[in-house]
């Protein structure tokens, strides 16, 4: 699950074009052990909310290399983070996109978004998909509707952990990357 279904406001995406932000204040960069109690603050707080499946501190260790954050440059601090979760051959995942509520509107999950994207086609991922509320936001990036049938199996397994199973009302979407 991701986060909010993010305004215009929230999410930078001004008729097309991403918001302007301070570039050198802030830096997205692969998660480290160091980041890993400040992406569960995070991803909790989205959690309570149902934005968000919860991730236990032992799912983000696990899955670190998943991780990519957003450091406010001036204190260090951690005010986004976005996952690209492989699932299966060629298949991968967007998850956990969730950006501090002061930082939004920045375009941060823009970038958060983009480096998972960039990242996949690296590793010659050719199709990634996102379950989300903010289907909007992501077909922005080029993401389309499919049936939730469709994704591999695997990926039910962390819907287990979701308090609205089986009655998902999140939005499949997915992006081929072949076609970039």
């Amino acid at each position: 699950m991701n986060s909010d279904p993010p305004s215009s406001r929230q999410t930078g995406l001004r008729r097309g074009k991403k918001a302007q932000r301070h570039k050198e204040t802030e830096m997205i960069r692969k998660a480290r052990i160091g980041d890993v109690k400040k992406i569960h603050k995070i991803l909790s707080a989205y959690s309570e909310q149902g934005t968000v499946l919860p991730r236990s501190m032992s799912e983000l260790y696990d899955q670190l290399r998943d991780f990519v954050v957003c450091v406010d440059s001036a204190d260090g601090s951690i005010i986004g983070t976005c996952a690209m979760h492989i699932c299966w051959e060629k298949i991968a995942e967007i998850r956990s996109l969730a950006v501090l509520k002061a930082y939004q509107g920045k375009g941060i999950g823009h970038e958060l978004v983009h480096a998972c994207l960039q990242e996949a086609r690296q590793l010659e991922v050719e199709q990634i998909f996102v379950l989300t509320y903010a289907a909007r936001y992501f077909r922005k990036f080029g993401f389309k509707k499919v049936d939730k049938a469709l994704l591999p199996h695997k990926v039910w397994s962390d819907c287990l952990k979701c308090v609205k199973f089986p009655d998902c009302d999140e939005e499949a979407l997915l992006l081929d990357l072949k076609k970039k």
